[in-house]
């Protein structure tokens, strides 16, 4: 990976837009969920997108890392900044086939993340698992320092059915 064109330092509060490409990089979220189960994982991905272009993606490796923590979204934030020292993602947006839970949020505000994109709602998968849920980003995000953009439900169906399929055959964590 050529990181030169990551080398900048940020330091202006900019506002991340990639909207015309929401569904495209929602997509490629989608496929890393269904990635994720594929490789003995639950069905998370997420995608890390800087001026139109995808530079970095994840999927959940919770169980074939021996990590609790190694959720889609905290994984792709964890090996991105250790791999380019970069640490400040306002000018980055992150695709994410679910809502990210209050550990993942937290770690967008740490590193002052741009935008949010989401597909499928932390109340929804909650619901498929039999439990109420929450809105856990929005109350990480208004209760923090850092506010970011959040756009939520884009591609919701497609990546609610990747999480039916899984969690009908599968119990959370």
């Amino acid at each position: 990976m050529d990181l030169s064109k990551y080398e900048e330092k940020y330091t202006h509060h900019g506002t991340v837009r990639d909207g015309a490409d929401d569904e495209l990089f929602m997509k490629k979220a989608i496929e890393l969920s269904g990635l994720a189960v594929e490789h003995g994982n639950e069905p998370f991905g997420a995608v890390l997108v800087k001026d139109g272009e995808i530079v970095f993606t994840n999927e959940n490796q919770i169980y074939t890392m021996h990590d609790p923590t190694f959720h889609g979204e905290a994984g792709l934030i964890r090996r991105f900044c250790a791999e380019t020292g970069i640490t400040d993602l306002r000018d980055y947006t992150l695709y994410s086939s679910c809502e990210p839970c209050f550990m993942c949020s937290g770690a967008m505000v740490w590193v002052r993340l741009g935008r949010l994109v989401y597909g499928a709602s932390n109340t929804e998968l909650e619901n498929i698992l039999g439990n109420e849920g929450c809105n856990c980003s929005r109350i990480v995000f208004d209760n923090s320092f850092w506010k970011l953009e959040v756009s939520a439900g884009i591609l919701k169906e497609q990546a609610l059915e990747i999480l039916k399929d899984y969690f009908d055959k599968h119990e959370k964590g």
